[in-house]
């Protein structure tokens, strides 16, 4: 028996997601398991992230920066970014629209899932602005969207980048997030 395709795995839906125990992510009906806790300097980066986002946010009465949530995208994917940024209000257990700005934090576990599939999705999905993050690295690549592609704006050690949002624009230091 060979190797399974991708397509000859099962399909699962929102209605499953929602019994299963742990930590997942489903998308176009084939799950992923999440890694066990992220390691402490995954956590540290996603605060400092998360920190500075709201700080940046501050004056921005439409735009609000969140830790992992849901984002049920349709019935078979549901996705949840270390860090984002939505400009419209959301209540709920999950939210529906695209964020305006993504942070994925890399670790042996993910990255190739952040780096490639959603990567993918979220382009297709149009989210403006997609910053992967290797702590290990202490780089950011951040891209943005333009004619439904993602254009590298730069790869981010000690740079501020400028985020710029239908209801807001705000610049954001990534030396801060790399500091001990």
């Amino acid at each position: 028996m060979g190797v399974l395709e991708r397509n000859d795995l099962p399909k699962y839906t929102y209605e499953d997601y929602c019994i299963w125990e742990g930590k997942w992510e489903l998308i176009d009906g084939v799950a992923y398991a999440m890694s066990p806790m992220p390691m402490i300097e995954h956590q540290n980066v996603s605060n400092k992230i998360a920190r500075y986002l709201d700080e940046a946010l501050e004056k921005c009465e439409k735009c609000k920066a969140l830790l992992p949530v849901d984002w049920k995208i349709d019935e078979s994917t549901i996705v949840q970014p270390d860090n984002l940024v939505i400009c419209y209000p959301a209540k709920g257990a999950y939210i529906t629209k695209a964020p305006s700005v993504i942070f994925e934090i890399l670790s042996k576990s993910t990255a190739s899932k952040d780096i490639g599939l959603k990567f993918r999705l979220y382009e297709r999905e149009g989210v403006k602005y997609y910053i992967i993050v290797d702590p290990v690295e202490k780089l950011a690549k951040v891209y943005e969207l333009h004619d439904g592609k993602y254009i590298k704006m730069v790869d981010a050690t000690t740079e501020t980048a400028t985020f710029s949002l239908s209801e807001c624009s705000f610049d954001f230091d990534f030396s801060k997030i790399f500091t001990a």
